[in-house]
C-alpha cells in the first residue's frame, strides 16, 4: 500500500530571522507547535509570532524546547488569550525547563507589568504552568492518537531538548537552539538513533566558524584580567540563565588559580539566577559527566567561592561605578533595558573599563549595534554618551556553528532540511554551502528556506506495512504466497487479522450478511441446470436441509426452486459472491427469450446430449487433457502423450510422469515436455520453451469454465467448517449419504 500524504512546515516566526520561534507541523489532520517565544527586538503584541494565522484549537500538542524568551515567551498568551484552552491540545516541556520557565516567566511579566503594553497578567501566567505537562529524555509520550515524540538532549542550556515526532508513521526531527559541544557543564547534542524524514534545524551562525573552547576560554579570561590591571570594571551582558552559569563556572576557576584576584569581586546581578540556581542544583544528574563526578564528592560546583550575588538595593548600579575594579554579570544579554543597560551607560564614558559581549546578538538590538564600535551611544532617555569603553566580542552561544551544524545534518540523513532561526543571508549562505556538499557526494538531500507564513509543503510516497497477528502469525510466509485476512486500521497503523481473531485482538465482531433474491419465470427446472451449464461449467445439484432442489453455481451462490414457477437466489454477501448472483439473475429472467431454449424446447430430447454435456461422457480431466492437446496441436501440428508403464522399470534420468510433448522438428533436440501433474514446461531451448508456455496458458484459459476460474477463498477443514454450511444430497442417490460442502467466504465479513 502506498499514498502520497503532504506535510504542511509554516513558520509564525523564526522564518530567515532569529527571534519569536513558533513552527507549525500538519500532517494527516494532525497539527503540531514547536516553540511559542518572542522577539527579543519588540515589546507587546509586536514581539508575539503570527499567531492570528492559526486555529489554535485545533493544536493537538505544543512542544516547548527550552526555557529562553525566543522560544517560550509567547506561551501564556497562547494558552490563555487565544482559542487554544476551545481544543484538546497539551503542552510539553522538560522537568528542568519547567522548572525554570516558571521563574522566567514571573520574571519576564514583572517587566513587563510596568508598561501598558503587557501581554498577560500573573494570574494568567501561573493558570497556564499548571497546565503544562513535564517531560523526561527519552520517553515517548502519546499526546493522541497517531502521534509520539521523543525528546533528545539537545545541549545548549540546562533542561533544553530536540523533539523526535513521529505523526502517523512519518518522522520530523526539530531541533531548537542545540549545542554539539560539551562545555563545563552541559553534554552535547545527541544524534537520534532513528532517522528522520524531515529535519527542521537552526542556522543561528551560517556559515560562521567558531574557536574552539579551550582558545575562547583562555582568550575570554585574559580579556577580563587585562581589564582588571588597567583599573577598569568589566561588564558581561548575558542572560540569567544559560551561558552565563557557563562563565561563572570559568571565572570562578580561574580566580581559584590566581590568587592576586581574590580581592577583585565577581558580581552576579540577577535575582532570577539565584533563584534558579536552585534548580542547577537539583537537576545535577542531566549535565555531563564532569558535574555530577564533582558533586558525588560532595563538591557542588554551583556553590561559588568568589562569585557573590548582588542584592540590588536602589542605586546599586552607580556605587558599582564609582567603586574599585570589579566583574558584573548582567542581564538582559542584548542590553536592551534592565542591569546591564544601565551600567553599560554609566561605564561606557571610561576607556579603563571594557564590555564584552559573549553571546550571539539579535539584529535591532544595542549588543548588536556595539560590535561596530560606534563613538556614541543613545541613553535609555534619549540623552547620547560617549562611547570610550573597550568592545570585545567572542561567543559562548550554545548554538552550532558550521562545521557542527553540517556534521549533523549529514549524521542525522533526512531526506527534507529545513532551516530556521537564522537571519536571511547566514541562512542562504548556509544552505548554499550545504547545497554543494550534498551535490559533490551525489545525494539528493532538499534544503528549504521558508519566510514567516510561507507554508512549505512537502510531500511523500510512503510504505505503508500492515503486521499479520495471531492464527495468520503461526506460519511464517514463503516467498510468493498470498496471505489473506482482515485489514484494521487504527491510528494510522495496519494489522492483517484472520477474521476469527478479530474478537481478541481488535474488540471486534464479524457478521456474515446473507442476501436472498426471488424470481418468478415459468420454465422448467431442467432448462435453467442447462443454462447454468452453458454458461458457469459444472455445478453442484442437490437438496438443501428443507429438501429444497438446489443447484449451487461456482460454490458461492445457491438457486433454489422453492415453488412451482419461483426460484430464489442465496448467497453470502461479498464483492465477488454479489457479481455471480448478478450475473445469474441476468441470465435466468433472460431464459424465456433465449433463442437456445426455444430451439431446445422444440424437440423432446434429453438434456444430456446438449452441446453443452461432454463428448467423452467419462473422466473430466481426460477431456480438459484433449482440449488442450488440440489447441496445441493447432498451434505446433501433432503433440504425442507420453505415460510411463504401471509397474515398468524406468531408466536413468526418465521422466517418470505423465506428460505432453510437443516436437518442432526431427532431431528431438528443442522437444517441449509439458507434465501433465505440474503444468511446467521444459525445453532445451528458451526460446521454444516461453512460445509453448504462452500458448499453453491461452489453452488452459481457454478450455477452463468460469466455475474452475472462479476460486472463493482456501478451503476450510472441516473443524474450521462455517456452521452454516448446508449439507446436499444426490436427487438421483436416495441411498446416498450427505456430502457436506465447504463454503469458504474471503471477504464477506463485516466489523461491526
Amino acid at each position: 500500500m502506498a499514498d502520497s500524504p503532504t506535510l504542511s512546515v509554516t513558520l509564525l516566526g523564526a522564518g530567515q530571522e532569529v527571534g519569536r520561534s513558533c513552527c507549525v507541523l500538519q500532517y494527516r489532520g494532525k497539527t503540531i507547535v514547536c516553540d511559542t517565544g518572542v522577539h527579543p527586538a519588540y515589546s507587546g503584541m509586536a514581539s508575539l509570532p503570527f499567531v492570528d494565522e492559526l486555529d489554535w484549537s485545533t493544536v493537538d500538542a505544543i512542544l516547548i524546547t527550552h526555557f529562553h524568551l525566543d522560544h517560550a515567551a509567547a506561551l501564556t498568551y497562547i494558552m490563555e488569550k487565544t482559542n487554544f484552552r476551545d481544543g484538546k491540545g497539551k503542552v510539553y516541556m522538560t522537568h528542568p525547563t519547567k522548572a525554570v520557565h516558571k521563574f522566567m516567566m514571573q520574571d519576564f511579566v514583572r517587566m513587563g507589568s510596568s508598561s501598558s503594553d503587557a501581554l498577560f497578567t500573573p494570574l494568567e501566567m501561573s493558570m497556564s504552568l499548571s497546565s503544562i505537562i513535564a517531560v523526561s529524555a527519552h520517553q515517548l509520550i502519546i499526546p493522541c492518537p497517531g502521534v509520539s515524540f521523543t525528546p533528545y538532549h539537545a545541549g545548549h542550556v540546562l533542561g533544553a531538548c530536540m523533539f523526535l515526532i513521529d505523526i502517523a508513521g512519518l518522522k520530523i526531527l526539530y531541533t531548537g537552539d542545540y549545542s554539539r559541544e560539551e562545555d563545563r557543564h552541559l553534554v552535547k547534542a545527541e544524534v537520534p538513533p532513528v532517522r528522520p524524514d524531515v529535519l527542521i534545524v537552526e542556522s543561528t551562525y551560517g556559515v560562521q566558524s567558531l574557536e574552539g573552547r579551550d582558545e575562547k576560554e583562555l582568550r575570554f579570561t585574559s580579556l577580563v584580567h587585562s581589564i582588571i590591571r588597567r583599573g577598569g570594571h568589566v561588564l558581561l551582558p548575558s542572560f540569567a540563565l544559560g551561558r552565563a552559569q557557563e562563565l561563572l563556572l570559568i571565572l570562578d576557576e580561574y580566580w581559584k588559580k590566581h590568587p592576586d584576584l581574590h580581592n577583585v569581586p565577581i558580581y552576579y546581578a540577577s535575582n532570577l539566577a539565584r533563584k534558579c540556581m536552585a534548580v542547577y542544583q537539583t537537576y545535577i544528574h542531566t549535565m555531563n559527566s564532569n558535574i555530577r563526578s564533582r558533586f558525588a564528592k560532595r563538591d557542588n560546583p554551583f556553590v561559588f567561592k568568589h562569585i557573590s550575588n548582588l542584592p540590588q538595593p536602589r542605586g546599586w548600579e552607580r556605587k558599582i561605578a564609582d567603586g574599585p575594579p570589579c566583574v558584573v554579570l548582567a542581564s538582559p544579554g542584548f542590553l536592551q533595558t534592565g542591569p546591564s543597560r544601565e551600567l553599560l551607560e554609566l561605564w561606557a564614558p571610561d576607556s579603563r573599563n571594557g564590555v564584552i559581549i559573549t553571546g550571539y546578538s539579535i539584529e535591532g538590538t544595542l549588543a548588536r549595534d556595539i560590535m561596530t564600535e560606534p563613538d556614541e551611544i543613545v541613553g535609555l532617555k534619549g540623552n547620547i554618551i560617549p562611547r570610550k569603553l573597550s568592545v570585545d566580542y567572542l561567543s559562548f552561544s550554545a548554538h552550532v556553528d558550521y562545521s557542527q551544524n553540517s556534521e549533523f545534518i549529514e549524521l542525522v540523513k533526512a531526506q527534507h532540511v529545513v532551516l530556521v532561526h537564522g537571519e536571511q543571508t547566514a541562512m542562504g549562505r548556509l544552505k548554499a554551502a550545504m547545497t554543494a556538499r550534498f551535490k559533490d557526494r551525489d545525494e539528493d538531500v532538499k534544503i528549504h528556506t521558508p519566510r514567516n507564513l510561507e507554508t512549505l509543503e512537502l510531500s511523500f510516497r510512503g510504505e505503508r506495512v500492515a503486521k499479520a497477528i495471531g492464527t495468520l502469525a503461526n506460519k511464517a510466509p514463503q516467498e510468493n504466497d498470498v496471505i489473506s485476512g482482515l485489514l484494521v486500521s487504527k491510528d494510522y497503523s495496519y494489522t492483517l487479522l484472520d477474521p476469527r481473531d478479530l474478537k481478541d485482538f481488535a474488540g471486534l465482531s464479524t457478521c456474515t450478511v446473507t442476501q436472498r433474491q426471488k424470481i418468478v419465470l415459468g420454465v422448467g427446472w431442467d432448462l435453467v441446470r442447462w443454462h447454468l451449464e452453458g454458461m458457469y461449467g459444472s455445478v453442484e445439484e442437490g437438496l438443501d436441509k428443507d429438501g429444497v432442489k438446489t443447484i449451487r453455481v461456482m460454490g458461492a451462490v445457491d438457486v433454489k426452486h422453492t415453488a412451482e414457477h419461483e426460484l430464489t437466489l442465496e448467497w453470502d454477501s461479498t464483492a465477488s459472491n454479489d457479481m455471480i448472483a448478478d450475473s445469474i439473475l441476468a441470465l435466468i429472467t433472460g431464459i424465456d427469450k433465449s433463442p437456445a431454449s426455444v430451439k431446445l424446447t422444440s424437440s423432446q430430447h434429453a438434456h444430456t446430449h446438449h452441446p453443452h454435456a461432454d463428448s467423452h461422457g467419462g473422466d473430466p480431466s481426460i477431456t480438459r487433457i484433449q482440449r488442450i492437446v488440440w489447441f496445441l496441436e493447432a498451434h505446433f501440428g501433432d503433440v504425442e502423450l507420453h505415460m510411463p508403464e504401471v509397474g515398468g522399470e524406468q531408466e536413468q534420468g526418465e521422466n517418470n510422469e505423465p506428460a505432453l510433448i510437443v516436437r518442432m522438428d526431427d532431431s528431438g533436440e528443442t522437444d517441449a515436455h509439458i507434465s501433465l501433474v505440474t503444468l511446467v514446461v521444459s525445453c532445451p531451448s528458451d526460446s521454444v520453451r516461453k512460445r509453448v508456455e504462452a500458448v499453453l496458458d491461452m489453452a488452459i484459459t481457454t478450455v477452463s469454465s468460469l466455475t474452475e476460474s472462479f476460486l472463493t477463498g482456501v478451503s476450510m477443514t472441516p473443524e474450521d467448517a462455517d456452521p452454516k454450511q448446508e449439507k446436499f444430497s444426490s436427487p438421483g442417490r436416495a441411498d446416498a449419504d450427505p456430502v457436506e460442502d465447504k463454503i469458504t467466504v474471503a471477504e464477506a465479513d463485516i466489523a461491526s
